[in-house]
């Protein structure tokens, strides 16, 4: 089988799983009808199950196609042993997945609170939902990346392809970069992007593609008005950088952007 046959047909075999989780959970938060305390371990009851279902359908998807890409680059036909207990549920953030699909019921009790109007502050909780699950489901695929890429010892670094129906710039510049395999691939919240091992006989360096990074570049100069390699004109560290998430690891963002922790928060006394 080809490579691109093989990226082709697992890259499908992801999407449609991520169809089916994301339609369950979403049809799971409409159904509700009430958005109280008391439902949601009703919700957790529904949408869990099928959440971490999704979660280890996708890890098996994942550690199957690397054996494949594994079998057609070095003809090797080892199995991975894999623990789904690593790369599923309270492993991707160390945080119960009860306590993380609270989160959108907060977040409608929050802008309840702001005075913002009932279907606006139902629509925020459901996109909170959206991109949690979305987010998990590209966890359990990174973080088995990682438990692979210590089993094949030929291959040396991940890379980032794009494939979402919708590639943000974010995502462009990462996938113009290698990282090493040790190294969780860097997210946001939602990203889709495949991620593979590759197998290097020496170090490709950083960039990996000079002509889609200089097409961004041009991108840059065509919005802004001006753009500049040496980075002096254009500071392109402040345009794209890895933060470092309490939960979920490396989350691709912008410079000054942080995230809310434990010293953010107003107890009360």
């Amino acid at each position: 089988m080809s490579l691109t046959r093989l990226d082709r047909q697992y890259g499908t075999a992801v999407r449609s799983v991520w169809t089916s989780t994301l339609g369950r959970t979403s049809r799971a938060w409409t159904d509700l009808g009430s958005w109280r305390d008391g439902d949601v371990r009703r919700f957790q009851r529904t949408a869990l199950p099928g959440l971490l279902a999704g979660q280890r359908r996708i890890a098996s998807l994942t550690a199957t196609y690397l054996e494949q890409l594994y079998r057609e680059i070095d003809g090797d036909g080892r199995r991975v042993d894999l623990d789904f207990d690593k790369v599923t549920g309270r492993a991707l953030r160390d945080v119960d997945p009860e306590e993380v699909y609270r989160r959108p019921f907060k977040e409608v009790w929050a802008a309840l609170g702001d005075d913002v109007s009932f279907d606006e502050a139902l629509s925020r909780g459901a996109h909170r939902l959206e991109t949690i699950s979305k987010t998990d489901l590209q966890l359990a695929r990174t973080h088995t990346v990682r438990e692979v890429g210590e089993q094949t010892p030929r291959f040396a670094y991940t890379v980032r392809e794009l494939q979402g129906e919708y590639d943000c710039a974010l995502c462009m510049i990462a996938s113009t970069q290698r990282y090493h395999k040790r190294d969780l691939a860097p997210i946001h919240p939602g990203c889709d992007c495949l991620v593979k091992l590759v197998t290097a006989d020496e170090d490709p360096g950083q960039v990996i593609d000079e002509e889609k990074l200089e097409r961004i570049h041009d991108a840059v100069e065509e919005a802004l008005g001006k753009s500049d390699r040496g980075g002096r004109a254009v500071d392109y560290r402040k345009i794209i950088v890895a933060n470092d998430h309490g939960e979920i690891g490396p989350v691709l963002g912008y410079r000054g952007q942080r995230f809310t922790g434990p010293d953010d928060i107003n107890l009360p006394t």
